[in-house]
């Protein structure tokens, strides 16, 4: 295609956008002072302002893969390798997979290669592979930073700042905010007999899990869990510890009260994809086996095909990968539900249109009464024709916010299930993938998960 143009690909991260050589301006000086030094004159910048180069979940890299694959793009050149991708998988993807069978040659710069040569596309996996262990080697400095942080009492920063705190980045510390008696309130109340799903309903959390995080953290008791260590921190206690340990222990009673006959995730969502009966867990060996019910013989009322060929599964392989999943959904769903607000609006405005109807009703009546018009009585049965309309409507609308509020319920509990998971026991953390998930099939191998929402 004689129309094909170059794309100048420029990203900046949060932390490194002012350096020195990194700003959006520096890249494009540099990438301009290219194509005029190589007489390209049709060009465009793809810019990704502020993003990390851990993934390739970029607008700009996004629409820069759109325009390769429709043909449209030539050449890509960066002014460094890594502000392509700092991932060695995702830049691998990127030139094998979308840029080499495309046409699309890579020109890095600062690296002074491109793909169009033999040596260039040698050179791309060598420093792919540096630039992946660099980004290791941050994490694990960022990492030990942090420990080093938490051991002295103060507290991680940035974001999952409980609730009942605020985060005092002069200080690096947390302080009781206007929730903290919320707090309090939630432990008195529990202690009193209260359920996690009664307590969420009264107060501004995003759910019953939400509730099981507040009672289990010792950060109300002045201390931060971090990789395992209860450390002591230097922030103001909200909960006294006897409170604390009588609420473990009450959570522990009721959870041995509750317990379901089994402690596996996924009971009751595993279905076959082969044949369509359920499956089932079963201990095998040292480990844990997952197998469709019709190779079970001895329950002939569960086999749908005895003659299923759906293999075993390893337990602990499904159950990480529905987990990530759902900790992946977390990152596409959000809790929010702008839906919600504009059906309770439209009840009240039905209810209102009623109350109207209704007083019309009335005042018809009324002159009926008075006149006798035997045509008043027309208009009346039009009148209560069109406010029985409208009582169906209304009722049509409740049971659309009653759907609206589960759905909306589900929403919030897979949008805070990742930041909560840990807290949570298996009990609640069965509860809150049954409350997500339909149903999981698993046929030849593969996992299919069906959300219920």
């Amino acid at each position: 295609m004689t129309d094909r143009k170059t794309a100048l690909y420029i990203r900046v991260s949060t932390d490194a956008q002012f350096e020195e050589g990194y700003s959006v301006d520096a890249q494009k000086e540099k990438l301009a002072q290219f194509c005029k030094l190589k007489d390209i004159d049709s060009y465009e910048y793809y810019i990704d302002g502020g993003w990390s180069g851990s993934n390739i979940e970029r607008p700009a890299i996004k629409r820069l893969i759109e325009d390769i694959l429709a043909d449209r793009i030539s050449a890509v050149v960066v002014y460094k390798l890594d502000r392509l991708s700092r991932s060695q998988k995702d830049t691998v993807y990127l030139l094998e997979d979308v840029f080499i069978p495309h046409g699309c040659a890579f020109i890095s710069l600062n690296e002074n290669f491109d793909t169009s040569t033999p040596y260039g596309k040698a050179m791309i996996g060598i420093l792919s592979v540096f630039a992946q262990l660099e980004r290791e080697n941050i994490r694990e400095r960022t990492r030990m930073g942090m420990y080093e942080r938490v051991r002295s009492g103060l507290w991680m920063g940035g974001g999952r700042v409980p609730f009942g705190y605020d985060y005092d980045s002069e200080r690096n510390t947390l302080v009781p905010n206007d929730k903290a008696e919320q707090v309090r309130q939630i432990y008195s109340l529990y202690l009193r007999g209260y359920s996690t799903t009664q307590l969420a309903g009264m107060f501004d959390v995003s759910g019953d899990q939400h509730i099981s995080a507040i009672l289990s953290r010792p950060t109300y008791l002045g201390k931060i869990s971090f990789r395992g260590e209860i450390i002591d921190g230097t922030h103001e206690p909200i909960i006294d510890e006897t409170t604390w340990l009588r609420v473990q222990e009450e959570r522990e009673r009721r959870s041995r009260k509750g317990a379901v006959n089994s402690a596996y995730l996924l009971t009751g969502l595993l279905v076959c994809g082969n044949c369509g009966a359920k499956m089932r867990y079963q201990k095998w060996g040292r480990g844990l086996k997952i197998y469709c019910y019709s190779r079970q013989k001895s329950k002939p009322s569960l086999v749908k095909d005895p003659d299923c060929d759906n293999p075993i599964y390893d337990a602990t392989e499904v159950e990480r990968a529905v987990i990530n999943d759902v900790f992946e959904k977390t990152r596409n769903i959000t809790a929010e539900d702008p839906v919600r607000q504009k059906e309770i609006t439209a009840g009240e405005l039905l209810r209102n249109k009623y109350n109207v109807a209704a007083e019309k009703i009335k005042r018809l009546y009324n002159l009926y009464a008075e006149s006798g018009d035997e045509l008043l009585l027309e208009t009346i049965n039009e009148n209560k024709k069109q406010l029985e309309d409208i009582a169906r409507s209304i009722e049509r609308e409740k049971k659309t916010n009653t759907v609206a509020r589960e759905l909306n319920y589900k929403r919030k509990v897979l949008n805070n299930l990742s930041g909560l998971w840990d807290d949570m026991t298996i009990s609640e953390r069965r509860k809150a993938l049954h409350t997500c998930i339909d149903r999981v099939v698993l046929s030849g191998g593969e996992i299919d998960i069906v959300y219920g929402i």
